[in-house]
């Protein structure tokens, strides 16, 4: 069982030199906060042989500091792949008829919206639609079917054209 009791006095008389020593390192605050933290949790769960060093605070403190260096250098690293690599391009916002087409499928029955995702969208042959759903094949096509007719209804499209194998 763990010295509860210890941890809070040594957390206690101790968090606040500690931020502010992770603080002037990283220059940011949340970045601080969240190393601090991490390092007060690692103290906890190796609280038992932590609480017999000599400085526990010393060694948070290396903890502490060895998670704010690993930070920065995964920061350091994702700025090197942005220059190599370039900036992202932006994703265009989702045309109107996407968004119409998304509306009407959130209308339709669950079963009927997974089997047209699963086979228009995915692209999976009915009989592994069947696998997926764990529904026998006649129902997928039914399904399909159904939810097809009720699509063109809703957004108001005279045929959205049969699957070759529904």
């Amino acid at each position: 069982m763990p010295d509860v009791e210890g941890f809070d006095e040594f957390y206690r008389g101790s968090r606040q030199r500690l931020l502010g020593f992770v603080y002037v390192l990283t220059g940011n605050l949340a970045e601080a906060q969240d190393a601090v933290q991490e390092a007060y949790i690692r103290a906890w769960q190796r609280w038992s042989t932590v609480s017999g060093y000599e400085d526990p605070e010393a060694w948070t403190r290396v903890v502490a500091t060895r998670i704010a260096v690993s930070r920065w250098r995964s920061l350091r690293s994702r700025a090197r792949a942005y220059l190599r690599h370039g900036a992202v391009d932006t994703v265009p916002p989702p045309g109107t008829d996407t968004v119409e087409v998304v509306a009407a499928l959130r209308r339709l029955p669950e079963e009927q919206r997974t089997a047209i995702a699963l086979y228009y969208l995915l692209g999976m042959p009915v009989a592994e639609v069947a696998r997926e759903t764990d529904a026998p094949v006649g129902t997928v096509k039914a399904r399909l079917s159904r939810g097809r007719a009720a699509l063109a209804g809703l957004l108001a499209v005279s045929d959205l054209g049969e699957a070759a194998d529904a």
